[in-house]
């Protein structure tokens, strides 16, 4: 199905939200029971102990179902809703700095299957500034500056489902978090922008950002926007975009950079958006397949004991194949 016909299937679709329809901030939040969270700490210490590789560690079957049923909400959420929820549950003092990677590792279990994010088999990635910058070829996660709405593995081969950002240490100033639908979108594109949204469903040249394996090439064809059956799928970051045009010495057409422009500035319109901070303890879920993620800029801490550090998991829904990304 193409991008634009299936923009005007079912109008009150859920995941169409916007700053003025979307449910009430309080429901976009969710909290463990203080059984399930003793439960979890339990195993989390335990496992943190024996040293457990996170790669084979799983939840108990007893962890497991308390959390696939008190995270419902958040799967449905993210499915059939507005695409993200928050989990207020991993404080930092009260797991520690040791054990809590287990327990948003096992946390994850109960919203998906937690799987590599690059060819050196990272499961948590670390998202925190590290002093080095796009032009070095570093990932916007490691910078401080803002990264643009985007999805994350836009490059990939596989769809990531879900995204996960726990927030151990928030900046000094700065690093909102921000959520615009995709469904929203891609809507108002084909009402205002009709050309543009066709454009977008062409392949666009996307750098891979060191996430390749030998013989592989560095860039990747895709579409921004497709409709994969019948469902709206983004695949998008600007700058990786515009680096594959560097890589290859191929700048695009203008009316190609002009869809990209107009897209930038719809998904930067104030009442599509929604927006939070995020506080240590919480875990961000989002869905990767349409919801377009932000981080603004911030300015850290000078303190490394205190600057700002989240922790990312990708997952793939449970009825997916057992298939890692990075085969």
């Amino acid at each position: 199905m193409s991008v634009t016909s299936w923009v005007g299937i079912d109008p009150a679709d859920r995941r169409a939200w916007n700053r003025r329809t979307i449910d009430d901030p309080a429901g976009w939040y969710a909290t463990l029971s203080p059984s399930t969270l003793d439960l979890l700490e339990h195993e989390a210490l335990r496992a943190c102990g024996a040293d457990a590789p996170l790669a084979t560690l799983q939840p108990s079957e007893e962890l497991l179902a308390i959390l696939t049923a008190e995270l419902s909400g958040v799967v449905d959420a993210l499915e059939v809703g507005r695409g993200f929820a928050v989990v207020r549950s991993l404080d930092p003092d009260r797991f520690g700095a040791d054990a809590a990677p287990y327990a948003y590792w096992l946390l994850g279990h109960g919203v998906g299957r937690p799987i590599v994010q690059n060819v050196q088999g990272t499961l948590l990635y670390d998202v925190r500034d590290t002093g080095t910058d796009l032009y070095s070829g570093a990932r916007v996660s490691i910078t401080n500056r803002e990264s643009g709405f985007h999805t994350d593995n836009s490059f990939g081969d596989r769809i990531l489902d879900y995204v996960g950002l726990h927030c151990l240490r928030s900046a000094r100033e700065g690093g909102l978090s921000q959520v615009v639908s995709g469904f929203s979108a891609a809507r108002l594109l084909a009402r205002e922008n009709p050309e543009a949204l066709d454009s977008l469903a062409e392949a666009y040249a996307v750098d891979r950002r060191a996430g390749t394996r030998p013989g592989q090439a560095s860039t990747v064809d895709v579409p921004v926007l497709s409709a994969p059956e019948g469902e709206l799928l983004v695949r998008y970051l600007r700058y990786w975009i515009q680096a594959a045009e560097e890589k290859r010495g191929e700048p695009l057409p203008p009316s190609r950079t002009a869809a990209l422009d107009i897209l930038d500035a719809t998904l930067n319109r104030p009442d599509l958006r929604a927006e939070f901070m995020l506080e240590p303890g919480e875990v961000m879920f989002l869905n990767n397949r349409w919801l377009l993620h932000n981080r603004t800029g911030f300015e850290d801490f000078e303190e490394p004991e205190k600057k700002r550090h989240y922790v990312r998991l990708w997952l793939q829904r449970h009825s997916r194949s057992e298939a890692a990304l990075f085969d």
